[in-house]
Order: C-alpha cells, then structure tokens, then sequence
C-alpha cells in the first residue's frame, strides 16, 4: 500500500471513529442522565451498585460473544482489585456530585482528567512531559478553579469537589487500565471491573440500601443500555485510527450536558462554567493532539 492510500484509509477509519466518539459521548450523557435522576432517590453508593449491576447481564453476553470466556481467570488479580476500588470510588462520588450540580457543570470539572492523565503519566508510566504539556496541565487546573468559582463559594460545595476527586480516580484508574492493557483482554477488563463493583458497591450500599421504586425500571433498562452502548462505541472509537483527531470529539458530551440540563430542569450554565469550560477543553485538546500514543479509553 503506497503512502495516498495509507492516507486515504487512515482518513477514513479516523471518519468512522469520530463519528463513533460521537455516538459514545451522546450514549454516556443519557447514562449519566439516568444516574443523576436515580441520585435524586438512591444514596450515591447505591447507585454506583446499580450501574455495575444493571449492566452485568449484557457485559457477560458480550464477553462470551467475543469467546473471551474461555480466559476469564487468566488476569492480573491485583490490578483488577485496584481499578474496582478506583471505579467504586468514582462512581460513588460522580453519582454524588450529581445530586446537586447540573451535568453540564459535572462535565466541565470533570474535564481535568486529560491533564491529570498527563501528570500521572510522568510518575507511572515515566512518559516525558515537555513544557507546553506541563503549561497546558497548569491551564486546565486553573480552568476548574473558574468553573469552581473563583469567589469560594462554589469551590467549598461538596458536589464541585466530589466530582473533582471522582476524575482523580478516573485518572488513576486509566493509568493502571494502560498497565493493564500490556497484558490482559480488553474483554476481561471491562467484565472484572463490572463484576467486582458490583459486589464492592452493593455490599458497601447495603446499610442504607433502599427498595427500588417500580417507577424506576425504565431508567434502570436505560442505565443499564447506555452504559453497555457507550463502553462498545468507546472501544470503536479508539480500535484504529489517530487517536488525537478523535479523543477530542469527546467534548462534545458538554453540548448534550446543556440540552438534557434545559430539556429535564431549565437549567443552564452560568459563565463561570462556561469559561472555565472552554479553558479546560482548550487544554485538554492541546494536551490529547501532542500524546504519543493512547491506550483505549473509559467511561464511569
């Protein structure tokens, strides 16, 4: 294949990815939609349970589908543990944060994580950093800060720092996932992480569990939908292709964090949140289009 028709199909498996980035930003949005709906019911470990549990059926069907099944006890157990601890951690205060912020200021603090990801990096991974990285680091903390609110008072409300410390977890969690990647099934890793937060979670729920209200079942088919949708597209998304011309596409999730914050509560970001959104994205895209290499991605 000569160097036009490597460009060519790169440029074609870069079109199917980002439209797949796309479809996953849009799916996930409606999943945290249904846990923020859920938060307004359920304490926030319940339904961080939930959603290891909801999904489980259709994450098991799909391991077995890819003839992974075969391999299941074949892992590194001690990282496994850890990425299910990390992903309790996140959900259970993402689900928190949700309680009293909007999803479009959820997603704007939520953002840092490329530059956490990029900082981490540096001491797990011993990747360099140069310094238009770091700055671009030192931006986007200074982006959450505005979208925290320089004043104080947004940045002492519990939600804004719950959501700041689950895209901490996020961050680690996707180091050790890249650890991880060297040598285990992409399909293990998803069902392990899902099998082990859900005992983790349901059995740290169970104290003040409360009973599922009938009304509930369709958000709960829909958690359970968008959560599996979201995790395939993801993992489409970053299968080929340049990971830095799609990874930005996943920004989009704050146009459908607006939309759904007006459709379901009339509530719209204040510019407090859409300028520290802007710095963050801005960092973050200078951050994904100058990465060498990208590992895959996840959701909580």
């Amino acid at each position: 294949m000569d160097q036009a028709d490597q460009a060519i199909s790169r440029h074609g498996a870069n079109r199917r990815n980002i439209t797949m980035m796309l479809i996953a930003a849009a799916v996930f949005s409606l999943m945290d939609m249904a846990m923020k709906l859920l938060s307004a019911h359920y304490p926030a470990m319940q339904v961080a349970a939930l959603r290891a549990l909801v999904s489980l059926p259709l994450v098991g069907a799909y391991v077995v589908w890819r003839g992974a099944h075969r391999t299941l006890l074949q892992i590194r157990w001690p990282m496994h543990l850890l990425r299910a601890v990390l992903g309790i951690a996140m959900l259970a205060l993402f689900a928190y944060g949700l309680k009293t912020l909007s999803l479009a200021e959820a997603y704007t603090i939520f953002f840092i994580a490329p530059a956490l990801i990029t900082a981490l990096s540096v001491v797990f991974l011993k990747e360099r950093v140069n310094r238009g990285q770091w700055i671009a680091v030192a931006v986007g903390m200074g982006g959450v800060l505005v979208a925290l609110r320089p004043s104080g008072t947004g940045f002492f409300t519990m939600g804004g720092l719950a959501v700041l410390c689950a895209a901490t977890f996020y961050a680690v969690a996707a180091i050790s996932a890249r650890i991880l990647s060297r040598t285990d099934r992409s399909e293990h890793m998803v069902l392990w992480l899902m099998v082990m937060m859900a005992i983790g979670a349901t059995a740290l729920a169970l104290p003040g569990w409360l009973p599922l209200r009938a009304e509930d079942t369709l958000l709960l088919c829909a958690l359970a939908v968008t959560g599996f949708v979201g995790q395939l597209a993801i993992t489409e998304a970053f299968g080929s292709g340049e990971a830095s011309k799609v990874a930005p596409f996943e920004y989009s999730a704050l146009a459908w964090g607006v939309g759904l914050d007006w459709l379901l509560w009339q509530v719209l970001p204040d510019h407090y949140t859409m300028l520290g959104a802007a710095i963050i994205i801005a960092s973050g895209i200078y951050l994904i289009r100058h990465e060498d290499t990208h590992a895959g991605a996840e959701h909580p």
